[in-house]
């Protein structure tokens, strides 16, 4: 006969301590079993009664609530912003495949690339359809989520992800013959964050019911729904997982992708059921085609499959490119296509100067959204396809994402159709212009007025220059009255604050906190520097490239083509767009005007030199006297450390200013290393 439970009013703390870390670990077990192996061992109703039991002695006693219980996936504020997130292992994107030839020559290439004519095992995967993230598991536990964003920094949803049932807030301790499974220190895990077409249509009922706008497919409805800053909006959506890989790990070790999804997936994380092992190019092929046929009868979106090389020592082998690994590749499925008609051709011009012809069509839904424009890549595009204004067109989504003219209906042709031709002048300033390759560029430089509010847009965004008051509204508020006319004319806007004053909108306040902003952003990192230039072909990751290597602005200045050419990841089109970025004319001026205002050009480490912070990680809580927060990170990067945003064993130094908060605490309580902002300023060489 089954013992009664005691009363909650009767436990002992000691007693309630014990209780709540069975009840925990054995609701962990079975959420495991339901959300992950789908084979629940006990009714819901069973399962209710362990909840409401640690609810109620967490609720008698407070002191006992731990992070990772089952109770508190739902428990945060809404935020005010998502932090940032860097990734210790870049989530690096897929190339893809359209086609049957570029799968034959995908593993042709690996073959070469090892030097054998084995067939080579391969691991299959559907391809979800939803958001890329990364859970990071420390001794088990839950502590951070964050999105993919640009593959080295992402979003910080962890409150959000934490809401989500199949995603273990710790991980499973899985009992097999030879003993427990041990958990390692620190486990990356990639996933698909996604919606179930049953969730996608109930959630749209909703808001139909609501009278608010409809989702336009359960990818925008996943994203949406994660990217909510009250985490309680994220947990009324039935969001699911699954875990495809892993980034850095540590205390265990493996020699197969499939031993990583197999380990994954014991220690608790939900694995796509349909992965399978598959033997050469015919396995991925054979795989594509039965997913295929799948697709529709499946209660979730796939838009193709992912084969990769088995062999860990292989994968590491084969290597990476700068955005993708050379070991994987994404083969998409058959995209979605529809008709309609091309209205008119027109074209866009980009920060680069890029000019990009665009279809305007008759509206048509394809894929579950709204389509009204499709790109036409560029005049050889147009040329190949033969798209004239007035055709009837095939629009499709690539890849199930970008809006595109898939191929015209010529035997729909009246005669009345009009063949397109790139315009001589910039339809934005008028300026010549000229081709390089298949595009054509504005010569017009920082004098078109397309490209100086996006270059203007680029030059202030948060991780270039980092000029807090430059939103979209106010650039073109300053392009379009003349204060502005190239980058550099931002730091001489102190000269005109009158002229601001006499802005609409704009108060003694509101430009006070301009200026600031612009003033403290004359300090910027060298990667920071590089990347606000907007150079063609340069983003984040590789700024930072250039940066470690030739140290300063100047020496990347200097740089020849061929010096270039002899750093991996710098490819002929992009040497060739530094070194043309940095022989026009009307850039040095630009560069010396940002000199003479007093922006600094901070001379980077040589890469054979450590930085005074090099390898250590810092966390800031509380107000610092000396400089902003931001400013504190730049500080720390520049001398080749790191920052998180919260306390975790891998902080080696939590820097304490004036009335620290809640990760004050957290740090104590993990005994993590606490200095004033004066021992961080000595650890710089600055004065106190």
């Amino acid at each position: 006969m089954k013992k009664q439970a005691k009363d909650v009013n009767e436990l002992s703390e000691e007693e309630a301590r014990k209780e709540a870390e069975r009840l925990r670990d054995e609701i962990n077990y079975h959420n495991y079993r339901y959300y992950v192996l789908d084979s629940p061992v006990i009714s819901d109703a069973e399962f209710d009664r362990l909840m409401r039991r640690l609810e109620a002695i967490e609720e008698r006693f407070p002191s006992l609530v731990t992070s990772d219980s089952p109770t508190q996936r739902v428990g945060a504020e809404p935020a005010k912003e998502f932090g940032t997130v860097k990734h210790t292992v870049p989530m690096l994107s897929l190339n893809n495949a359209f086609t049957e030839e570029e799968v034959v020559e995908f593993d042709q290439r690996i073959k070469r690339l090892l030097n054998t004519e084995r067939e080579i095992e391969y691991v299959a995967e559907p391809k979800m359809d939803g958001l890329a993230v990364e859970l990071v598991y420390e001794d088990g536990v839950f502590t951070r989520g964050s999105t993919r964003g640009d593959g080295y920094t992402g979003e910080d949803v962890t409150q959000n992800l934490r809401t989500i049932k199949s995603i273990p807030l710790r991980l499973v301790t899985v009992r097999g013959a030879g003993g427990a499974m041990s958990i390692p220190k620190r486990l990356e895990v990639r996933g698909e964050v996604y919606l179930p077409i049953e969730g996608f249509e109930k959630v749209n009922r909703e808001r139909e019911e609501k009278g608010e706008q409809l989702f336009a497919n359960p990818r925008n409805a996943a994203a949406g729904s994660l990217r909510q800053l009250d985490p309680r909006v994220t947990a009324s959506r039935p969001l699911d997982i699954f875990c495809y890989g892993i980034g850095t790990v540590e205390g265990i070790s493996f020699s197969t992708h499939m031993e990583v999804l197999e380990y994954i997936k014991k220690v608790g994380l939900k694995v796509n059921p349909l992965v399978e092992m598959v033997h050469g190019v015919k396995g991925i092929l054979a795989y594509h085609e039965k997913l295929e046929r799948m697709r529709e009868s499946l209660d979730y979106e796939l838009d193709g499959i992912v084969a990769k090389v088995n062999s860990l020592a292989l994968q590491e082998k084969l290597g990476v490119l700068t955005r993708s690994p050379r070991w994987a590749i994404a083969y998409k499925f058959a995209p979605k296509q529809e008709t309609t008609v091309v209205k008119d051709i027109v074209v866009g011009v980009g920060r680069t100067g890029a000019l990009t012809p665009v279809a305007v069509l008759e509206p048509v839904e394809v894929g579950g959204v709204t389509i009204e424009r499709a790109t036409l890549h560029n005049q050889d595009e147009i040329d190949r396809k033969d798209v004239r204004i007035g055709d009837a067109v095939i629009v499709q989504r690539a890849g199930d994402v970008i809006p595109e003219v898939f191929a015209v209906i010529k035997d729909r042709r009246t005669g009345r159709e009009r063949p397109f031709k790139m315009p001589e002048k910039c339809p934005m300033c008028g300026a010549s212009v000229e081709r390089i390759g298949a595009i054509h560029y504005c010569t017009g430089g920082l004098s078109c007025p397309a490209q100086l509010k996006e270059t203007i847009r680029h030059f202030t965004s948060k991780r270039a220059m980092d000029i807090e008051g430059m939103g979209e509204k106010n650039v073109d508020q300053f392009v379009e009255q003349g204060l502005i006319r190239d980058v550099a004319d931002i730091y001489y806007l102190k000269d005109r604050k009158e002229e601001l004053l006499g802005l609409e909108r704009w108060a003694e306040k509101s430009v006070e906190n301009l200026l600031d902003a612009i003033e403290r952003s004359k300090t910027p990192t060298l990667e920071r520097l590089i990347y606000a230039l907007g150079i063609r072909g340069v983003g984040e990751h590789l700024a930072a490239v250039l940066a470690k290597e030739f140290g300063s602005l100047e020496s990347l200045m200097q740089a020849t083509e061929e010096r270039l050419l002899s750093i991996p990841e710098i490819g002929p089109e992009t040497a060739r767009s530094i070194r043309d970025f940095f022989k026009e004319e009307h850039n040095l001026k630009v560069i010396a005007k940002l000199e003479d205002a007093g922006v600094r050009f901070p001379q980077k480490k040589p890469t054979a030199q450590k930085g005074r912070l090099e390898g250590k990680t810092f966390l800031f809580t509380g107000t610092l006297s000396s400089f902003s927060r931001e400013e504190a990170k730049r500080l720390v990067e520049a001398e080749g450390g790191m920052t998180a945003s919260s306390a975790s064993r891998k902080v080696d130094y939590v820097v304490v200013g004036e009335s620290p908060g809640s990760k004050y605490e957290k740090a104590r309580e993990l005994g993590l290393k606490l200095i004033s902002e004066g021992e961080f300023k000595k650890m710089l060489g600055l004065k106190e």
